[in-house]
C-alpha cells in the first residue's frame, strides 16, 4: 500500500501519528538537553515546550486537508474556523460552561474541605487559552472530529477523541496546574486530567454539532484552558490538585450526561451535515 492509498484509506490515524510526531518532537527538542544530563528540566523549558506542541494539531490538519481535498477543503477548513453567525446562546455556552463549573468545584470544595482550594485571579491566563484553543482546533475539530463522526455517533466519537486528546498532552502534562511538579501523584493527576479533557471535548462535540463552527470549538477550548489557568487554586498540594481536577471530571460529565439525554437534535444534523461534508 502506498502513502496515498494509506492517507485516503486511514486520514484519522494519520492525522494522529502526524499531529503527535510534530508536536512530541518539538518537545523534545526542547526537553533533550536536560534529559541527556539526567537534570530536571526547568520551568522556562516546560513553558516553552507548549507553542512548540501547539503546531502539531494544526499543521497537521492543514498538511493532510490539502492532501485530501486540495483547495477546496482548504475553503472549507477556513469556512468553519470563520462561521460566526450562530445563536448567541452557543456563544454562552461556550464561554461560560467551564469557569461556572470550575468556580461550582472550588468554592464548593473551599467551603466544605479546605479554604485551599480558594479560587485564584490570575487573569493574563487567558493568553494560554486562547493560542491552546485557537490552534489546537484547527485539527481536533476542523480534520479529526468530522472523519470520525462518520464512523461513529457524537459520543463515542467525542469520547475516543478526547482520550487521544488527553494522551497528546503527556509531555507537558506535568507543567499543567498550580502544583507542579506531582511527584508521585502524576499518575493520579494525568487521569484525572485525561477524564477533564474527555468530558469537555464531548461538550465541544456538541457546541459543533449545532454550529458547525470551529470558531465556537476554539472559543470553547479557550474558555477551558484559560480559566484552568486563571481559577485554578495556588496553595494546594500535588495530591490536593489532582483531588479536585478528579471533582471537576465529575462535574463535567455530569453536565455531559444531561446534555446528551435531553438534546436529541444532534444525530439528525450531523447525519446531515457530515453526508454532505464527505460527498465534496
Amino acid at each position: 500500500m502506498n502513502a496515498k492509498s494509506l492517507l485516503k484509506g486511514y486520514p484519522v490515524a494519520t492525522y494522529f501519528v502526524l499531529a503527535f510526531t510534530i508536536s512530541w518532537l518539538g518537545a523534545f527538542a526542547v526537553a533533550a538537553p536536560y534529559v541527556t544530563r539526567g537534570t530536571v528540566i526547568p520551568d522556562t523549558a516546560g513553558l516553552l515546550m507548549f507553542p512548540l506542541m501547539l503546531l502539531g494539531p494544526s499543521l497537521a490538519s492543514v498538511i493532510l486537508t490539502a492532501l485530501l481535498t486540495g483547495r477546496s477543503g482548504l475553503r472549507d477548513l477556513f469556512a468553519r474556523m470563520t462561521h460566526w453567525n450562530v445563536a448567541p446562546r452557543w456563544y454562552a455556552t461556550a464561554v461560560l460552561i467551564p469557569p461556572a463549573l470550575i468556580l461550582f468545584v472550588l468554592l464548593t470544595l473551599s467551603a466544605l474541605v479546605s479554604s485551599v482550594y480558594i479560587p485564584n485571579r490570575f487573569i493574563i491566563g487567558i493568553g494560554f487559552g486562547l493560542f491552546a484553543g485557537y490552534l489546537e482546533e484547527i485539527g481536533w475539530t476542523g480534520f479529526a472530529l468530522p472523519r470520525l463522526l462518520s464512523k461513529c455517533n457524537l459520543l463515542a466519537a467525542s469520547f475516543i477523541l478526547g482520550l487521544i486528546w488527553g494522551l497528546w498532552h503527556a509531555p507537558v502534562v506535568d507543567f499543567l496546574g498550580a502544583a507542579y511538579p506531582h511527584g508521585s501523584d502524576w499518575p493520579v493527576y494525568f487521569l484525572a486530567f485525561v477524564a477533564v479533557v474527555a468530558a469537555m471535548r464531548v461538550l465541544i462535540g456538541w457546541v459543533y454539532s449545532h454550529t458547525h463552527s470551529i470558531l465556537l470549538a476554539q472559543i470553547m477550548h479557550a474558555s477551558s484552558t484559560g480559566f484552568l489557568v486563571v481559577l485554578s487554586p495556588t496553595r494546594v498540594s500535588p495530591g490536593q490538585e489532582a483531588f479536585w481536577y478528579a471533582i471537576y471530571s465529575v462535574a463535567l460529565w455530569v453536565v455531559v450526561a444531561l446534555v446528551l439525554s435531553t438534546d436529541r437534535t444532534p444525530a439528525r444534523m450531523l447525519a446531515q451535515a457530515h453526508a454532505t461534508f464527505f460527498r465534496r
